[in-house]
């Protein structure tokens, strides 16, 4: 083999061997931030709910207690970082917004064995979980499509292809390409919700996957063209840094 031709196949090599890089992102490019100084562009679910999401200026693992967060209040003045509370368990954040095709970039953090989940116009679930360090995966692991839940029973969900999972109070993105459902002039669906792509850390996790129908513990309204993004808050903690949205 001549000598140029051995290099290239060397670099091919370490080209494959590298891990993927995570997807690079320009908030200018047509972005939408969700996350301001405060609630603004957020309700509860509940409203006769507690509420205790918060915006802080930092947070960590907390020391003490690797399950919960450590909080820096922000006490004014840049925005902040959304957690919701010292113990996690609160009222699910909606958007005021509705969102038809989406496109959407997230950063978010959990603690030690936390869950949450994002959903797509309030009735399609991505999981976030603590799933770091897990061989075998199923679709309520981090970044799985979440089961419907049907006659008392889990049925279907995605699981993610790989583990793209970082540890406990580390930092990790989402970024989804959502195509919502279609329905005809009368109002039947004619074609199912699909998550196109999905990218955790910068590894596709996801593509392709149709949706059957509302994912379990979503919001209680039926599938439309057009709906909010819902933030799971009562399951463990989890903080979000970046949330943001373009429509497609």
């Amino acid at each position: 083999m001549r000598k140029d031709a051995w290099f290239a196949v060397l670099f091919l090599v370490a080209c494959v061997a590298l891990p993927a890089a995570e997807m690079k992102f320009d908030p200018s490019q047509g972005w939408k931030s969700l996350l301001y100084l405060d609630l603004n562009g957020w309700r509860l679910l509940d409203p006769a709910k507690p509420n205790d999401w918060t915006m802080a200026r930092s947070i960590a693992m907390d020391p003490a207690n690797p399950k919960l967060f450590a909080i820096t209040p922000l006490p004014g003045g840049g925005k902040g970082i959304l957690v919701n509370g010292k113990m996690g368990k609160t009222v699910n954040l909606v958007t005021t917004d509705i969102y038809g095709d989406l496109e959407a970039y997230i950063e978010f953090m959990v603690s030690q064995g936390s869950n949450s989940g994002v959903y797509f116009q309030g009735l399609y679930e991505i999981q976030i979980f603590d799933s770091f360090g897990k061989k075998e995966l199923a679709y309520n692991d981090n970044g799985g499509i979440y089961a419907r839940y049907i006659n008392n029973q889990s049925v279907g969900g995605a699981v993610p292809r790989v583990n793209a999972s970082r540890a406990p109070g580390e930092w990790q993105s989402f970024q989804v390409w959502f195509r919502a459902p279609r329905f005809d002039g009368q109002g039947r669906k004619i074609e199912k919700a699909r998550f196109e792509k999905v990218v955790h850390n910068g590894v596709t996790i996801h593509e392709n996957v149709e949706v059957e129908g509302p994912t379990r513990a979503s919001m209680d309204h039926a599938e439309a063209p057009t709906g909010p993004l819902m933030l799971q808050g009562d399951h463990g903690p989890v903080a979000f840094r970046h949330i943001y949205v373009r429509k497609r």
